[in-house]
C-alpha cells in the first residue's frame, strides 16, 4: 500500500474515477453478468475507497482493488437478496460458474474488458440504434443528453432505448464476450459505427465547455487498433486511418484559450505528421484491397487535406469527386452538406449555397446547427449580411458546445 496524505485522497479518487471508472465498470459487468448490479457495485467500491484509503493508504493497483471490492460488494448484495438455503446454494453455484468461465476467458489472447463490453452492446439481438446508445452510455460513460445530441434525438428516446437494450441482454442471456472468429465479421459494422461515434464525441464534443475530449478520441483509436488486430478488414483499416488523420489536427484546432480555429486558419506545421503518415499508409492499404467502404472514402478525403500545404492549394475537385462516391455508397443529408461546402470551395460560394438551401428546404438538417452555420458563412462570403445574420442566429440557438457558440457569436457580431 502506498501512503497518501489524508487531504489528497478525495482528489485522487475523483481523478481515478474520471480516468478508470468505465474500465472498472466493464470488468464488473463481465464478472457479474448484470449492468445494473455492476453500476451499483462500481459506486459502492469508490465510496469504500474514499473511506479506507484515508486510513490504510492507497493500494499499489487501485483499479484492481476497485474491481475486487466492487465484486465482493455485489456478492454481498446478492446474498442479502435471497432468503432460502436452496436459493443461496444456487447463487453460490452460479458464482462458482462465473469464476470458472472468467478464468477461462483470462487465458485468451484478447484481454480487454471494454472491447468485450463493446461487442456485447453491439449484439445483433439489439437494434442498431440501441447498440450505439448502449455502448456510448455503458462503455464510454456518456450521458443520455450527450448521446441524444449525437443522434439528433430526444434524451427520453435514448433513455428508453438503453433500458430496453439492458432488458434484452438480460432476458436473452447475451454473453459478455468477444464473438468467435466465425461471428466476428457479422458484428463488425455495428462495432465500427460505435467506435466512430465515440471518436466524434471526443474530436468535436457535442456540448460543454471544451471543443474536444481527448480521452474519448484516444479510447476510440485504441479500440480501433484492437479490432484491427482481431480482423484486419479494409474498413477497419479505413476507420483507423480516418480517426488518425482527424486526430492529427488536434493541436491546431483551438487557441490556448479554447476557441475554434477553422481549417483554413490552422497552422499546419502543428499537425501531427506521424499520425498523418500512419493514416495515409492505412488508406493506401484499404484502397488497394478494392473492398473498401465509407470509412475508407472519408479517410481518403482527409488524406487529400493532409497533403495540401494550405486551403487554396487543396485539390477540391478530388474532394468533391470522393464525396460523390461517398454519396452513392451511403447517401445522407450530412454527407450532402459536406459535399456542398467542398463545391463552394471549388466553384464559389453561390454554387455551394444553392446546394445547402436545397437541403434545408427539404426539411433535412433543420435542427442541425452546422447546416445553418454553413449557410451563414456562404451568405457572409456573398455579402448577403441579412441572410447571414439570420442563419448565424439560428445556428446559435441550436449549438450546445461553448467554443462553437463563442465562434458563432463572433461571426454574428461581424455581420450585424
Amino acid at each position: 500500500m502506498t501512503e497518501k496524505p489524508r487531504m489528497d485522497v478525495h482528489d485522487l479518487v475523483s481523478e481515478i474515477y474520471a480516468r478508470d471508472s468505465r474500465r472498472v465498470f466493464s470488468t464488473l459487468v463481465r464478472l457479474l453478468g448484470d449492468f445494473d448490479l455492476a453500476e451499483e457495485a462500481l459506486h459502492e467500491a469508490f465510496a469504500v475507497a474514499v473511506e479506507q484509503w484515508q486510513h490504510y493508504g492507497v493500494p499499489d493497483n487501485p483499479r484492481a482493488w476497485l474491481v475486487s471490492t466492487g465484486r465482493f460488494k455485489a456478492i454481498d448484495a446478492l446474498r442479502r437478496r435471497v432468503h432460502s438455503q436452496d436459493v443461496r446454494e444456487q447463487v453460490s453455484k452460479r458464482l462458482d460458474e462465473l469464476s470458472q468461465v472468467n478464468a477461462e476467458r483470462a487465458a485468451r489472447e484478447i484481454e480487454d474488458d471494454r472491447l468485450r463490453l463493446v461487442f456485447t452492446c453491439c449484439h445483433p439481438a439489439l437494434s442498431s440504434e440501441a447498440q450505439v446508445a448502449m455502448t456510448l452510455r455503458e462503455v464510454c460513460g456518456l450521458s443520455t443528453e450527450q448521446i441524444a445530441v449525437a443522434f439528433l434525438s430526444a434524451p427520453a428516446t435514448i433513455a428508453q432505448r438503453i433500458v430496453r437494450a439492458k432488458s434484452k441482454i438480460r432476458d436473452a442471456k447475451i454473453p459478455f464476450d468477444v464473438p468467435s472468429v466465425q461471428e466476428f465479421p457479422q458484428r463488425l459494422e455495428s462495432v465500427l459505427s460505435v467506435i466512430y461515434l465515440v471518436f466524434n464525441e471526443g474530436y468535436s464534443a457535442s456540448s460543454g465547455e471544451s471543443l474536444t475530449r481527448a480521452d474519448l478520441s484516444s479510447e476510440a483509436i485504441r479500440l480501433g487498433r484492437l479490432v484491427m488486430e482481431l480482423l484486419p478488414d479494409p474498413e477497419v483499416l479505413g476507420l483507423l486511418a480516418l480517426m488518425l488523420l482527424h486526430e492529427s489536427r488536434r493541436a491546431a484546432r483551438a487557441t490556448p484559450e479554447g476557441d475554434i480555429v477553422l481549417l483554413e486558419d490552422q497552422d499546419r506545421r502543428r499537425w501531427n505528421r506521424t499520425q498523418i503518415q500512419e493514416g495515409k499508409e492505412l488508406v493506401e492499404r484499404a484502397l488497394a484491397s478494392r473492398r473498401f467502404g465509407v470509412y475508407t472514402i472519408q479517410a481518403a478525403i482527409s488524406a487529400v487535406h493532409a497533403d495540401a500545404p494550405g486551403t487554396a492549394a487543396t485539390d477540391w475537385g478530388q474532394i468533391v469527386a470522393l464525396y460523390d462516391i461517398l454519396l452513392r455508397s451511403a447517401p445522407s443529408p450530412v454527407v450532402e452538406l459536406n459535399r456542398a461546402v467542398a463545391v463552394a470551395m471549388r466553384d464559389g460560394p453561390a454554387a455551394g449555397l444553392s446546394l445547402v438551401d436545397n437541403i434545408l428546404e427539404r426539411g433535412d438538417l433543420a435542427g442541425y446547427h452546422l447546416a445553418h452555420a454553413a449557410r451563414a458563412d456562404l451568405c457572409r462570403r456573398l455579402g448577403r449580411t441579412t441572410d447571414a445574420q439570420a442563419a448565424y442566429e439560428r445556428a446559435l440557438e441550436l449549438a450546445q458546445q461553448e467554443p462553437e457558440r463563442r465562434f458563432l457569436k463572433k461571426r454574428l457580431a461581424e455581420v450585424v
